[in-house]
């Protein structure tokens, strides 16, 4: 450690060092006297720690030399091992009287002694490495702590802004030098692990390393910091334009730059980045053999850039704390202006120094991000957080937390935009989000819930002032078009609201759902971002799909007072349930919702929610709709089933056909309304639900009732049926394929008196009846039926 001067350490934060540390300093360095290099106390403790450094020299060389005659001593074992075992080999080869025997005998010794030898060149193996990290490791703290900074005074003093071109090539030799002999025990280290794993040793040479690092780093940084100022660093940010709305470029001090100071800067900023490649490198390394967690590392050269805008920016944050608007203003335009410096004069000193997988662009939007987001988390949302918990403040605490988010949201939209061109390829949206303002909810839950509760009162708010709007649930008359059979396919293609028939206002509900996600669709972390849209996307729906539950209940009425009005009333909270669940299932099939759901897939969430995120993301709100729908088609299913049984009662017992044709007339004007209001897919189930049920009640009134038939009633019987089929037929083709029980009964009626004593008589078996064209009732219907016959 010869030529050390503790003058050039730089000491750690008081809060880093030990008690005994404490105790130690604050018994020698009582006053401010006792600091001053020219007090008699620090003389003698100077001398003191001196002597100490010697002596820990001399013992670390002692220590060397014992460790090597040790290494020399069972290497020298290993080779008259080896020889004498050769010998004894060629002994009992000779002897072969008694060469099989001993070799039997001494087979189990030599097997113990191949261990003993693997183990020594196991042992042999670990020394010389551990001599040769030893050795680069002390070659690394020589020189950190030997050749220092040589320019006398205080080791607190600041750095000079007038450093010469010779300080930086002093310095920057320094420390490419260490930074090379890093680099060289990261090699050893890396290739020794593929086949070792000598865990022990190697987090003892980081540490050792780590701690020069720590001197290294900041020494670095305070030279980079000294040679930005020394060329104006940071520019003034001439504010008051800003809140005059002016936009006069900035200078860039960065593309004024020429000669030495040009040279100096780049070699600095090579220096930096060098020595971030290292650390990047160790960390990467760290993370995969020890299982440290991995560092998120910035840019340190963009940073330093920005470290002291941050501090000219704040002061003008904080008088612009009831206009955030200037803010933004201030952001967006510097990183804007210096923009061209940081591509032009930055990214090629980047792509120099190798240091890949970083854009001088992204690096510098982020940085200037950090600034305006940390700014907010320290002193803007902690205020309105603790103001929302007072009641008489919230609606103001929300006006002002809301109109925060539309600036953050327009903001980031700005900020990307500055990314479009230079890292479209290199840097995809995926990884763009994490340049945005809203990484402040990424660490606050407690935040992100109050946002997500504001945005969901706020939403519900526009939703009732849309219900009180007359043409909320008006349906465009122009796509209420007659059902067409030739077009029955095309019917069913619905994609957009006026194909699904829906009302205005599921549209409108779309939209404030659709704004919600919009606003947070920068948020980086992908769990933050499924929790918001669950809190507010999600609950708004089930908010809205209670609001259609109620417009259809204030439709009921008894079947005797069914009209119209009564149908169309269903059908617009049916159309509004189907349009919304086709869009939240196209919605779902998007590839960041499918991100979500693979997120939440894998976390903690999963326990909570298990089977809810398995097919889409909002799997268990387009299920409440899809229930909303069916029990509502089957509502409007019953109602006119118990219509028609009521108006066909005096059929039943008289069978009277007028009774029959008025209650014809009904459905087929009641199937007219709900084909014109309801959209074609829940129509087509709907009107085949309808004729199921008609050819099940038709069918059990028969069987059930003690009506004869007559050749003139059969006759009487199938026209009636013929008129039933005839107000399906606007629907399909062929409409008695779905009255087949009605269709079987018809057959029978229509049989001589032959073929019944055949059919009575013959196999009670499926295939026999098929055989006369009957087969959807049972032998004991068609028995029933035949015996209603009268020849």
């Amino acid at each position: 450690m010869e030529g050390w001067d503790p003058q050039n350490l730089i000491l750690p934060e008081v809060g880093k060092l030990c008690r005994s540390q404490s105790e130690y300093l604050d018994q020698h360095f009582k006053t401010q006297k006792d600091v001053s290099s020219s007090s008699t106390s620090s003389s003698c403790l100077l001398s003191e720690w001196t002597k100490h450094c010697s002596d820990y020299d001399n013992r670390l060389l002692h220590l060397r030399t014992t460790l090597m005659d040790r290494t020399l001593s069972w290497i020298s074992s290993s080779f008259r091992a080896k020889a004498s075992l050769s010998n004894l080999n060629l002994t009992l080869s000779a002897s072969s009287q008694y060469g099989t025997a001993l070799k039997r005998l001494l087979g189990e010794e030599l097997r113990l002694l191949a261990l003993q030898l693997h183990r020594i060149h196991f042992i042999r193996q670990y020394v010389e490495t551990a001599l040769r990290l030893e050795a680069l490791v002390g070659d690394l703290e020589d020189v950190v702590f030997s050749s220092g900074n040589h320019r006398p005074g205080n080791m607190f003093a600041k750095f000079s802004t007038l450093l010469t071109s010779q300080d930086f090539g002093v310095k920057e030799e320094k420390l490419l030098k260490a930074i090379k002999v890093m680099n060289d025990v990261e090699e050893i280290i890396v290739n020794v692990e593929k086949s070792q794993q000598w865990h022990h040793l190697f987090k003892s040479v980081d540490h050792r390393v780590d701690k020069t690092l720590a001197i290294l780093r900041p020494e670095a940084l305070a030279e980079h910091r000294a040679l930005l100022a020394s060329f104006g660093w940071p520019p003034k940010l001439l504010a008051s334009k800003v809140e005059s709305g002016g936009l006069s470029k900035l200078l860039n001090p960065l593309l004024l730059m020429h000669g030495n100071e040009k040279k100096s800067y780049a070699q600095s900023f090579h220096v930096l980045c060098t020595l971030q490649q290292l650390h990047s490198r160790r960390e990467a390394r760290k993370f995969k053999t020890l299982g440290q967690k991995e560092c998120e590392i910035r840019l340190w050269a963009i940073d330093e850039l920005v470290t002291p805008l941050a501090v000219r920016m704040e002061y003008h944050f904080v008088k612009w704390a009831e206009q955030p608007e200037f803010m933004f203003a201030l952001v967006y335009r510097v990183t804007r202006d210096f923009m061209e410096g940081v591509s032009d004069i930055l990214q090629p000193l980047i792509d120099a120094a190798r240091l890949t997988s970083y854009s001088a662009n992204e690096a510098w939007v982020s940085a200037m991000v950090h600034i305006l987001s940390g700014f907010l988390t320290k002193n803007v949302f902690p205020a309105l957080a603790e103001r929302y918990k007072e009641k008489d403040m919230k609606l103001e605490v929300i006006s002002l937390w809301l109109h925060l988010v539309d600036l953050i949201v327009a903001f980031d939209k700005q900020m990307q935009s500055l990314l479009r061109y230079e890292t479209c390829l290199l840097f995809p949206d995926a990884q763009r989000r994490g340049i945005s303002v809203l990484i402040v909810f990424c660490d606050r839950p407690d935040w992100l819930k109050i946002w997500a509760k504001m945005e969901l009162k706020d939403g519900w708010k526009k939703l009732k002032a849309v219900l009180k709007d007359a043409k909320a649930w008006q349906i465009d008359d122009k796509h209420r078009v007659d059902f067409d059979v030739s077009t029955i396919c095309e019917a069913f293609l619905l994609s957009s609201r006026e194909a699904h028939k829906a009302p205005f206002v599921a549209e409108s509900a779309l939209k404030i759902a659709q704004e919600m996600i919009d606003r947070c669709q920068t948020l980086p972390d992908i769990l933050s971002r499924a929790k918001f849209v669950r809190s507010t996307v999600a609950r708004f729906f089930w908010y809205f799909s209670n609001v259609l539950l109620l417009h259809c209940r204030n439709a009921e009425l008894p079947p005797e007072e069914l009209d119209g009005s009564t149908f169309v009333r269903a059908c617009e909270s049916i159309n509004a349930a189907r349009y919304v669940e086709s869009k939240l299932q196209e919605w779902s099939d998007d590839a960041s919702f499918l991100e979500m759901t693979i997120a939440e897939s894998n976390s903690n969430m999963q326990e909570q929610h298990q089977g809810f995120y398995d097919d889409s993301f909002f799997e268990e709100e387009i299920k409440c709709l899809a229930e909303l729908e069916t029990n509502w088609l089957m509502e409007i299913v019953a109602v006119l089933l118990r219509q028609f049984e009521n108006l066909t009662l005096e059929y039943n017992h008289t069978e009277d056909s007028n009774a029959f044709i008025e209650a014809l007339q009904s459905l087929k004007s009641q199937l007219h309304v709900l084909k014109k209001n309801l959209n074609g897919k829940d129509f087509l189930d709907l009107w085949r639900s309808v004729a199921d049920g008609l050819d099940h009640f038709i069918c059990g009134s028969i069987l059930g009732g003690d009506v004869k038939f007559s050749k003139k009633q059969s006759n009487e019987f199938g026209t009636d049926m013929q008129a039933l089929f005839l107000v399906f037929q606007p629907f399909c083709a062929r409409p008695e394929a779905f009255f087949p029980c009605i269709r079987d009964i018809l057959k029978l009626l229509a049989m001589s008196g032959e073929e019944v004593k055949h059919l009575l008589v013959g196999k009670k078996s499926e295939k026999y009846m098929q055989s006369y064209g009957i087969s959807h009732l049972r032998f004991d219907q068609v028995e029933k039926t035949l015996r209603k016959l009268k020849f």
